[in-house]
């Protein structure tokens, strides 16, 4: 059985992607950076569209195709809040919330006028990471810990 499986399976070498994208699940995936400046103060956003309940968290946003995640944090960054991050190393990989991954890295900000976009944030603010503030999201908070790293 297994080397008709095989048989077939070179047979039909043409259509092999066609038939694992057909099998298998498609993810988005989300980015987020953790910033921070030369104090060691941390980046987070009070988000519109998340729940009133945990507002604030970590610049994030989702890939588009192609792109590459580093830069993705580099973009989201600078579409939410005009600043210039520099991405760093990778710090969490991991399957999310149904068909989701989720990356983030470091980030250190560069430069750049904060000018947050009114339409997905309501407030950025530098943080000391012992002053997070209250509705922050509990991943989020690990990330800025260091814990829950890849």
């Amino acid at each position: 059985m297994k080397r008709l499986v095989v048989r077939v399976w070179r047979l039909v070498r043409p259509l092999q992607w066609r038939v694992l994208w057909l099998a298998h699940a498609k993810f988005m995936v989300g980015v987020t950076g953790v910033v921070r400046n030369d104090a060691g103060q941390v980046l987070l956003l009070k988000h519109r569209m998340w729940t009133p309940a945990r507002p604030w968290g970590l610049p994030t946003g989702f890939a588009v195709k192609g792109e590459e995640f580093p830069q993705t944090v580099v973009r989201e960054v600078k579409e939410e809040t005009g600043l210039d991050v520099e991405p760093g190393r990778l710090v969490r990989l991991i399957s999310g919330y149904r068909l989701r991954v989720e990356v983030a890295y470091e980030a250190r900000f560069v430069g750049g006028t904060l000018e947050i976009d009114p339409f997905e944030i309501l407030e950025a603010r530098w943080f000391d990471p012992d002053e997070l503030p209250a509705g922050l999201q509990d991943s989020h908070r690990e990330l800025i810990a260091g814990t829950g790293v890849v």
